[in-house]
């Protein structure tokens, strides 16, 4: 029951995006009616609430649901986890890769859920500082590990498409909670994923 009331929903909010996108389409001077264009509007709306189904996810949950206990305490990373998200600021999209490391204390996770995490906080409008501030404070508080640190590197169409224009520049920003705090542990993470930095 409860999942076709869900589903009842979806439809809805899709109908409704769906007849704004194509008001947008008219309204920049398109002809919405041309064959190329008919379904455009039902495909966008059905697109847009892909790109943004974090809101309707809980990644918190997501990792409590693969931690296991484990008597392990060295630095795990996960490298190369695709990133892409959309720019609150203009609705284009930025995309690169994140890189994560933990050191655990009593428990570990799944790794995949890691790449979950990063992919329920970029399903959302998003700026890459607060994107990497919320995957660090998650897995941070969710975890509760020695230490927390991402790194994300990422290309901006805004940047690249409209604007300055610049179709080589690269943003990169980093956290770092408890022992990652330290230099010498920050250091030793850093030259490990420092190839795909270079």
């Amino acid at each position: 029951m409860a999942y076709k009331i869900l589903e009842e929903y979806n439809i809805k909010i899709t109908d409704k995006v769906r007849d704004q996108y194509k008001q947008i389409i008219e309204d920049i001077g398109e002809d919405s009616g041309r064959d190329g264009l008919i379904k455009t509007p039902e495909r966008a709306a059905k697109a847009i609430q892909f790109l943004t189904q974090g809101y309707h996810q809980d990644a918190s949950e997501i990792l409590t649901g693969a931690m296991f206990k484990e008597d392990y305490n060295e630095m795990v990373i996960v490298k190369d986890i695709e990133v892409y998200s959309l720019c609150e600021h203009h609705i284009l999209p930025f995309f690169g890769k994140a890189h994560i490391a933990y050191i655990p204390d009593g428990y570990i996770v799944g790794l995949s859920k890691l790449a979950r995490v990063v992919d329920i906080f970029a399903r959302r409008l998003q700026v890459q500082e607060r994107l990497t501030h919320d995957i660090l404070e998650c897995i941070n508080e969710t975890l509760k590990p020695q230490g927390v640190a991402v790194v994300i590197e990422a290309c901006h169409m805004c940047m690249m498409m409209r604007g300055v224009q610049k179709q080589n520049s690269m943003t990169t920003t980093s956290g770092f909670r408890g022992q990652f705090e330290k230099q010498e542990t920050r250091n030793e993470f850093l030259k490990l994923i420092s190839s795909d930095l270079a």
